[in-house]
């Protein structure tokens, strides 16, 4: 026999806030770039715990993970997340060098 159990899914309020946390998060590495306001690799570490913190907001607010969800489904989403990331920031480092090689010959 299956029980079901009530449970309301995000609210409003909570989409809202993670998409003004997303904006934040997506502004600022644009700002620090396009008014070059500090050095290249202060520059470069913001923007890397930008999107760091980026990842959390999106698994926290639009993926609605949190502590009543089990553990294993907290576990497939972040290493979803993982693999996502390597791929994407990994393939645009190896393109870019690549790129980068290729130029200098």
């Amino acid at each position: 026999m299956q029980t079901t159990t009530s449970r309301s899914g995000p609210s409003l309020r909570s989409y809202l806030t993670g998409f003004v946390l997303a904006l934040v998060l997506t502004v600022i590495p644009f700002g620090l770039v396009a008014a070059d306001a500090l050095p290249r690799g202060s520059t470069l570490v913001i923007i890397a715990i930008a999107a760091l913190l980026q990842v959390l907001v999106h698994l926290r607010y639009f993926l609605d993970l949190n502590l009543t969800t089990t553990p294993r489904e907290n576990i497939l989403a972040i290493a979803f997340a993982a693999v996502l990331i390597f791929i994407m920031v990994g393939g645009s480092l190896w393109i870019m060098l690549d790129l980068n090689a290729r130029m200098m010959i």
